[in-house]
């Protein structure tokens, strides 16, 4: 039977016993040794698919496993042929993974996405525009504008906006990365202007969600959604 791996550990972690995986029904957890590492792993099942169950059954794993200390974890769906395989890529990235075990010791990942409150900012973008917010009160006074005078007036709106994304995603970027040990940008998406990941030391972790508060407090524009703590998945890398 195939083996599922969920991340690698220290070989001196002590796990919680049992410990439940994916699978229907779940797969006891075991750890694959090699050297000062282990993987924690299970059987697979013979169809793995991405349902909520095993999604979860899998994030629940890593998180047990990094109660007492740092784990690469593995993204769903990590699948080897048998344990030996495993302990022989345990064997060959030995030295690189307890290096980056070390580096992710003490820290977690915060993932930060960032939003544009629609209705501010636009008043933030024509008060930082004289002639954008001159034409505006020139259409108001005069009771209001033809269509094509709104058509124009809308296309340099959503142009100004865009620029604002910008400049305010190098701003969240700047202003949450001295609170971290490193930062990883997500992909990008429809919906928000900035999806961040940070890699933030435990003893530091309220004082970079009051960074994030504070962001918002200066900037009402700006609109934050903040998830974490969590493994560290954006910041490591496993074959």
């Amino acid at each position: 039977m195939s083996t599922y791996v969920y991340g690698i550990a220290p070989a001196d972690r002590k796990l919680p016993d049992p410990i439940e995986g994916i699978g229907e029904p779940p797969r006891p957890v075991r750890t694959v040794r090699s050297g000062d590492l282990v993987a924690l792993c299970s059987d697979a099942p013979p169809e793995l698919k991405a349902k909520r169950r095993d999604l979860l059954a899998h994030q629940h794993v890593v998180i047990l496993a990094g109660k007492d200390g740092p784990v690469l974890p593995l993204r769903f769906g990590g699948v080897s042929p048998d344990d030996e395989t495993v302990a022989a890529i345990l064997e060959e990235h030995h030295d690189r993974y307890l290096e980056r075990l070390e580096k992710l010791d003490g820290k977690e990942e915060f993932n930060v996405k960032v939003y544009h409150d629609e209705e501010t900012v636009l008043h933030v973008v024509l008060a930082g525009d004289p002639g954008l917010l001159a034409r505006h009160a020139a259409q108001r006074a005069a009771g209001g504008a033809s269509h094509e005078e709104k058509l124009a007036f809308g296309e340099l709106v959503a142009r100004a906006v865009a620029e604002r994304e910008k400049t305010d995603a190098a701003l969240v970027e700047q202003t949450l990365a001295p609170y971290a040990a490193a930062v990883v940008r997500g992909p990008e998406g429809s919906g928000w202007l900035a999806n961040l990941s940070f890699l933030v030391e435990r003893e530091r972790q309220e004082e970079f969600l009051g960074a994030v508060r504070a962001l918002h407090q200066e900037h009402e524009h700006l609109k934050e959604q903040v998830t974490g703590p969590l493994p560290v998945y954006s910041f490591v890398e496993t074959e």
